[in-house]
């Protein structure tokens, strides 16, 4: 019984919400384990949000489209380590402050 609920923990992804408006995003919390990670955009703005996120140092961009508002999204992804850098790629949002930081250990 105790292996088992062992093996259940370990294999639950990491998750955060981050919720978006005009223009800005908040983080449920800024720091998840590596690994299996569920990533949700809420839009609690007047305008479309997206997020983009990245590594430092890497090259992969993970992408979660268009949100309208009202509306929720999601992303899974498996995570290594690292700083990610999070973004909305929409017009100008990422240049009016739409970007945040998310550690990964």
């Amino acid at each position: 019984m105790i292996a088992t609920a062992l093996v259940l923990l370990t294999l639950a992804p990491a998750r955060v919400q981050v919720a978006a408006d005009e223009f800005g995003y908040a983080l449920s919390r800024r720091t998840i384990k590596a690994g299996p990670a569920v990533v949700q955009l809420v839009n609690y703005g007047e305008d479309e949000h997206d997020l983009r996120f990245r590594r430092r140092g890497g090259t992969r961009v993970y992408r979660l489209g268009a949100v309208a508002p009202g509306e929720m999204g999601e992303l899974e992804a498996r995570l290594l380590p690292g700083r990610f850098t999070i973004w909305c790629s929409l017009a100008d949002h990422r240049a009016r402050g739409m970007t945040a930081t998310l550690v990964v250990r």
